[in-house]
C-alpha cells in the first residue's frame, strides 16, 4: 500500500492501513519541518494558552502524537513520477492520493495510472462532478491498458485480491469534507438521523433515546448499535472503542438489545431508492414568497377583503349582479368612475369608501414594488442575522468541511448563522444560495460571536481550518453561555481526545463534543484501498460503522452459510442481498420484498433476509462492519508469488 498526503489524513490512514488492516504501506509526506504553532490572540488568549500547553503535553505523553503508522516513510514536496517509483507504485496494490489540492492528486493519480495500469487508486477530491468525470476516466485507461497488456496482477502473477467483482485499476473518488459532514452536523443535534447516500442506496439509522418503562423500543429493519449506558462518557474517552462494556456496542445480537435497558439506539429504520437528483432551480432567483415581506403580505390580503366587502355591498344596494359589482367597485377604486351625484345616499357613501381603499392602496403598491427589486438587488448579497433570533447553530468556518455542515443543516431545515472571516471563501456561495445569515469577522475579534446571536444560539460548531481558533471560540462562546453546546473540529485525534476531556472537567453540565476529520474519514478511504465498495459510514459518538457491498465469493465466513450464521456480533452483518431485476425476491431470499433498490441498472436489494437464506457463491451482499471486522472478512488471501 502507498499512501501520498500533506495532511493529518494521510498519516491516520497509514495507521489504519497497518494497525488493523495488517498491511504493508509507504507513506509519502513532505519534508519534516514541524509547523510553527500559530500565536493565539484575542480575547482568551491566556485561557486557550494555557488550555493548549494542557492538551499537547497530554498528547505527547501518550507517544501517539508522531507515529504515522508506516512501515517505510518517504519525505518529497510533490509526487513526481521519480517520487512515485521510489515508493514502488509499480508494484503496489493500491495507491491513495490525500493531498489537500485537487490539482496534485490528479495529476499524480494521471502519473500513477501510467506507471501501473492494475494499480487502484484511492483519490481525495473536494469537487463531486469533477470526482465523477475522473474516476471513469481513469477507470476507462485502466481497462484499455489491462486489455492491450497481459492482465498479471501488480506483482507479475494472477490477481492478488481475494474474491471478485472488486476488480484491479479501478478507482474510487472520495471526499473527507462529505465522509466528516454528516457526523460534525448530527453531533450538534439530539435525535438527528445519519444517512448513508451512494449510488442510488439510502440508508437512514436514527438515534433512539432508551424507552419508557413499559415501552417497547421499535427495532426497525435491525439495531446497529447500543449507545453507552451514561450520559457522559464513561472511562472519560467519549464513546470510543476503549470505553469498555458501558461504552456504545456495534453491531449487537438480539441478545445483548433485549438485555440493554435504558441505554440509547442507533437503528436502520429506513431504506429506499434515492434516484437521481432533480435540476436545480434557476440560481439567484427567489421564489415568489420571499419577494414580499409578511406585513406587505397582509397589507395586501386586507385591502383584496376590503373591495370583496364593496363588492358585496354594492350588489346588496344597488341590486346588480356580482361581476357588475365588483366591476363598478374597481372603478371606484381608482377614481375614474363618475360621481354618483344623482344616485342614493348608500351609493354615495359606497363610492366614498372605495376612493378611501384606493388612497390606502397606491403606497401598498409601492412598497411592493420597492421591496421586489431589492429582493432581487440583494439575492446575492450576504443576510445579517434578524433580530430576535434564537436556538439557531452558530457556524464558524465556511470551507470545506463547513461548507458541507452548512448543506446538511440546511437540508434538515435548521436555522443557521456563519461566521467567516474571508469574503472569499469557499461556502460563500452556497450561503448565499441557501439564504443563510452570514457574519463577516474574524472570530477572534471582539463583538463577532455577539453579532452572530451567540447568547441565544443553541449550538457552536467550530469548524475553521485553525485549532486554535477554534479553541479560542469554544472558550469565549462558553464564558457567554456556559452551557452552550459545541462541537470542534480538530484534526489530531489524541488532541481532540485532550481537549474534550479538559473542557468536560472544565464545564460538566455541558455538552461538548471534539471530532477529528481524519477520524471520521479514515476508515471509509482504508476500506477503498482494501478494493471494496465502501457505500458509506455513519458515526457511532467516537467509533464508526461502514457499510459496504460485497461479494459472497471467496469469503468462507460467508459463502455456504445462513444470514443468521454469517452474523457475526461487533463484527458484520449482511443487511440485504442484491438480485438481478426480473428474479423473484421469494425464490432467492425468502418471502422478504425488495424495500429499497440500488442506483445500478438490472439490480434491485433486497431487505429484511430470513435467517435461514443460505448466501451463495454468486450473491452480492450490502452488510454493515465494524473496522476491525471488515478488515477481518475483507483481509487478503495468499499471493502468488515471493517478497510480497
Amino acid at each position: 500500500m502507498v499512501v501520498c498526503g500533506d495532511d493529518g489524513l494521510a498519516h491516520r490512514l497509514a495507521a489504519e492501513l497497518r494497525g488493523v488492516y495488517r498491511e504493508q504501506v509507504t507513506l509519502v509526506v513532505p519534508p519534516s519541518g514541524r509547523r510553527v504553532r500559530q500565536p493565539v490572540v484575542g480575547r482568551a488568549r491566556a485561557a486557550s494558552a494555557a488550555l493548549l500547553d494542557m492538551v499537547n503535553a497530554a498528547v505527547n505523553r501518550s507517544g501517539n502524537g508522531d507515529q504515522s503508522g508506516a512501515d517505510r516513510e518517504l519525505e518529497a514536496t510533490e509526487p513526481t513520477e521519480d517520487v512515485l517509483a521510489d515508493a514502488g507504485v509499480e508494484r503496489a496494490t493500491a495507491l491513495a492520493l490525500v493531498y489537500d489540492d485537487d490539482e496534485t492528486n490528479i495529476r499524480a493519480a494521471l502519473t500513477a495510472r501510467r506507471l501501473n495500469p492494475r494499480l487502484r487508486l484511492v483519490l481525495r477530491l473536494y469537487n463531486r462532478r469533477l470526482g465523477q468525470h475522473i474516476e471513469e476516466l481513469l477507470d476507462q485507461s485502466a481497462a484499455l491498458a489491462t486489455r492491450d497488456g497481459s492482465g498479471s496482477g501488480p506483482d507479475g502473477g494472477p490477481d492478488a485480491w481475494s474474491g471478485s467483482g472488486s476488480g484491479s485499476g479501478s478507482t474510487t473518488v472520495l471526499s473527507d469534507a462529505d465522509t466528516a459532514a454528516p457526523a460534525l452536523a448530527a453531533t450538534a443535534l439530539v435525535g438527528t438521523s445519519k444517512i448513508v447516500d451512494t449510488d442510488g442506496i439510502l440508508l437512514r439509522a436514527v438515534e433512539r433515546h432508551p424507552p419508557a418503562p413499559g415501552e417497547v423500543a421499535d427495532p426497525g429493519l435491525c439495531t446497529l448499535a447500543l449507545l453507552s449506558a451514561t450520559s457522559n462518557d464513561p472511562a472519560g474517552t467519549d464513546g470510543s472503542e476503549d470505553s469498555g462494556e458501558q461504552g456504545p456496542q456495534l453491531l449487537p445480537d438480539a441478545a445483548a438489545v433485549e438485555a440493554a435497558t435504558g441505554r440509547g439506539t442507533v437503528v436502520l429504520e429506513q431504506v429506499s431508492y434515492s434516484g437521481p437528483p432533480l435540476p436545480a432551480g434557476r440560481a439567484g432567483v427567489p421564489a415568489f414568497g420571499e419577494l414580499f415581506s409578511r406585513r406587505l403580505r397582509w397589507s395586501l390580503a386586507g385591502l383584496a377583503a376590503c373591495v370583496v366587502a364593496l363588492a358585496v355591498a354594492l350588489m346588496v344596494v344597488t341590486g346588480d349582479h356580482p361581476l357588475h359589482a365588483t366591476y363598478v367597485t374597481l372603478l371606484d377604486l381608482f377614481s375614474i368612475n363618475e360621481p354618483a351625484h344623482n344616485d342614493d345616499v348608500g351609493r354615495q357613501i359606497l363610492q366614498l369608501l372605495s376612493g378611501f381603499v384606493g388612497l390606502l392602496l397606491l403606497p401598498v403598491l409601492l412598497a411592493a414594488v420597492l421591496e421586489a427589486l431589492g429582493t432581487f438587488r440583494t439575492a446575492s448579497s450576504l443576510r445579517k442575522p434578524p433580530r430576535g433570533l434564537g436556538g439557531h447553530v452558530v457556524l464558524l468556518g465556511l470551507g470545506k468541511i463547513g461548507t458541507r455542515v452548512l448543506t446538511r443543516l440546511r437540508e434538515m431545515d435548521i436555522p443557521v448563522v456563519c461566521v467567516e472571516a474571508d469574503p472569499e471563501a469557499r461556502g460563500m456561495a452556497t450561503a448565499r444560495r441557501l439564504r443563510v445569515p452570514v457574519v463577516l469577522g474574524d472570530v477572534t475579534q471582539e463583538g463577532v460571536l455577539e453579532a452572530a446571536k451567540i447568547h441565544r444560539a443553541h449550538s457552536l460548531l467550530a469548524l475553521t481550518s485553525v485549532d486554535t481558533t477554534n479553541l479560542e471560540a469554544v472558550l469565549y462562546a462558553r464564558s457567554v453561555r456556559s452551557r452552550l453546546r459545541v462541537v470542534l473540529r480538530l484534526y489530531d485525534d489524541d488532541f481532540a481526545t485532550a481537549v474534550y476531556r479538559t473542557l468536560r472537567a472544565a464545564h460538566p453540565r455541558a455538552l461538548t463534543r471534539s471530532r477529528s476529520v481524519t477520524h471520521l474519514a479514515a476508515p471509509s478511504f482504508a476500506g477503498a484501498m482494501m478494493g471494496r465498495q465502501i457505500l458509506g459510514a455513519i458515526p457511532v459518538e467516537r467509533r464508526v460503522l461502514l457499510f459496504a457491498a460485497v461479494e459472497v465469493a471467496g469469503h468462507p465466513q460467508l459463502e455456504g452459510k445462513t444470514v443468521g450464521e454469517a452474523f457475526r456480533a461487533g463484527a458484520w452483518r449482511v443487511l440485504a442481498l442484491e438480485v438481478a431485476d426480473g428474479a423473484s425476491g421469494g425464490g432467492r431470499a425468502g418471502s422478504g420484498g425488495p424495500v429499497g433498490s440500488s442506483g445500478s441498472v438490472g439490480s434491485r436489494l433486497v431487505w429484511e433476509l430470513p435467517d435461514t437464506y443460505v448466501l451463495r457463491g454468486v450473491d452480492r451482499v450490502v452488510l454493515a462492519a465494524t473496522r476491525r471486522g471488515l478488515a477481518e472478512l475483507l483481509g487478503r488471501r495468499a499471493r502468488h508469488g515471493s517478497g510480497v
